[in-house]
């Protein structure tokens, strides 16, 4: 039990693309995929697509992430990035939550189950984008080429969260056309692919964010939710530092590319997350939201509020960890305690009880930032150190600096390559929390199973990947399943 007086508390896609066929029922309407986003309706020959078809098609990859797969971005991606790690536990009271946080997912996980579904729902928006747009008629053809290069950038990171979750997944890239008597054998064919190993995946992924750092537009009027060049390098740096071997030269070329695109820092932390800053300086890709009937942020409900027992509770760990650092401003800004009367906790006191503080505006207009600039400068510096460039003034130390200095700390005192290596882990950790990167930190740097195993979890390393939801196995028989499930 003390590991929880540490940290936690117990507590198409391709499936899609087979439920054509193979239609079941779901838990909720949640869990419902309108068939329109899968199945290309436009691909026989009575129909034409034009400029303005595709610029819809466009409008619909975008607002697809806050709307027809929200569940994905707007909670899940935060519960999968923290609550499997030492920052939070899983909160509320949702079962499918409770096996993620302990390592004990079954392939019947509903979680697991909607996420796949996600991930390719919205890789199907994006194909329809990169097939169809090239050949729009009346399109101009440098917007069509721009076009290709934002739905890439957005299908290259839409496979990253695959690969990272599942390791090697099915690799679709074409949209799957309506079913006809005619073209019946060839779409049949499509509807059962099999699996990509982890390094075709990634293959893809960074053929896909080169398309894009070579099409993307710079930027794109005021909006950060638009996949650029910026946005793309910052992937594909998060790629090479994840990749087996990692490409420490990639990830400092790629980060350069993102910090000489005219970035800076917010002058103060706080004004990340107090709603007066959206589309900053600091933000690289950023997801624009409005209200909660036009594809807002309900997902800051989840995480914050004392009427109802709330996901991913901050964990004593972390809590202790921002307090070891002196670490005051960022611990203000990223955890919330307050009184709670409508439930107890066996690990917190009811009268001193923590939230997640960055998502924090319930009326759905809060933006989400995926991607800023303080992570990439933390990358940097996580690559030059593996570069043995460890000094203040150029190297990994005057990276590190740039972001501690920000919330009123001192320079770094590292100065081997193990102790700088710590030092960025943390800094990682405590400027990030709560955004869904310290699992992905944990499991590429090679530490997810020492520290969560030192919390007193069973942690082993075929629970590093999820389990391919056992529906989508029963539907594809070349879906193999990993190892441990």
């Amino acid at each position: 039990m003390y590991k929880y007086l540490i940290m936690k508390n117990i507590f198409p896609t391709i499936g899609l693309l087979l439920s054509l066929f193979l239609l079941s029922s779901c838990d909720s309407v949640l869990d419902k995929e309108p068939l329109s986003q899968l199945i290309d309706k436009s691909s026989d020959t009575s129909s034409v697509f034009t400029d303005a078809d595709a610029e819809s098609a466009m409008a619909a990859a975008y607002s697809g992430l806050k709307t027809s797969q929200a569940e994905l971005l707007m909670l899940d991606y935060y519960v999968n990035g923290d609550a499997q790690s030492d920052n939070s536990y899983a909160g509320a009271d949702n079962p499918n939550n409770f096996q993620i946080d302990d390592y004990k997912i079954s392939s019947t996980n509903n979680n697991v189950s909607r996420d796949w579904k996600y991930y390719y729902g919205l890789i199907a928006l994006c194909n329809n984008v990169i097939e169809k747009a090239p050949s729009a008629v009346g399109i101009n053809a440098d917007r069509a080429k721009e076009m290709v290069g934002e739905a890439s950038f957005l299908r290259g990171w839409l496979y990253f969260g695959m690969v990272q979750l599942w390791g090697g997944v099915p690799v679709v890239t074409k949209p799957v056309p309506e079913i006809t008597s005619k073209n019946f054998a060839e779409v049949y064919g499509l509807l059962y692919p099999d699996r990509k190993t982890q390094e075709e995946v990634y293959a893809r992924i960074i053929e896909d964010l080169n398309t894009a750092i070579a099409q993307a537009p710079v930027a794109y009027g005021p909006t950060k939710m638009r996949g650029t060049k910026a946005a793309a390098h910052a992937v594909l740096a998060k790629v090479y530092a994840s990749i087996e071997p990692h490409d420490w030269s990639k990830v400092n070329e790629h980060c350069d590319a993102v910090i000489a695109s005219g970035f800076s820092l917010l002058p103060a932390y706080e004004s990340l997350w107090d709603g007066n800053h959206e589309n900053s300086s600091e933000a690289i890709f950023e997801l624009d939201c409005t209200n909660w009937n036009t594809g807002g942020n309900w997902g800051s409900s989840m995480f914050v509020g004392t009427d109802w027992k709330k996901f991913n509770t901050p964990t004593h760990d972390l809590v202790d960890a921002f307090d070891a650092a002196g670490d005051v401003v960022r611990k203000k800004s990223s955890i919330k305690f307050q009184k709670i009367s409508s439930w107890t906790d066996a690990y917190w006191d009811i009268n001193n009880y923590p939230f997640c503080n960055k998502m924090r505006n319930t009326t759905g207009s809060q933006n989400q930032i995926f991607i800023r600039l303080a992570d990439i400068y933390l990358l940097k510096a996580e690559a030059l150190t593996e570069l043995g460039q460890l000094d203040g003034t150029s190297g990994a130390a005057y990276y590190v600096n740039l972001v501690r200095s920000r919330v009123g700390l001192p320079a770094t005192t590292a100065v081997t390559v193990d102790d700088m290596r710590a030092a960025i882990a943390l800094e990682r950790r405590l400027e990030l929390a709560f955004e869904g990167h310290r699992w992905y930190d944990l499991k590429r740097t090679g530490k997810a199973i020492s520290t969560m195993t030192a919390l007193g979890y069973n942690l082993t390393e075929n629970k590093l990947l999820w389990p391919i939801p056992q529906g989508e196995r029963d539907k594809n028989v070349n879906l193999t399943q990993n190892p441990g499930y």
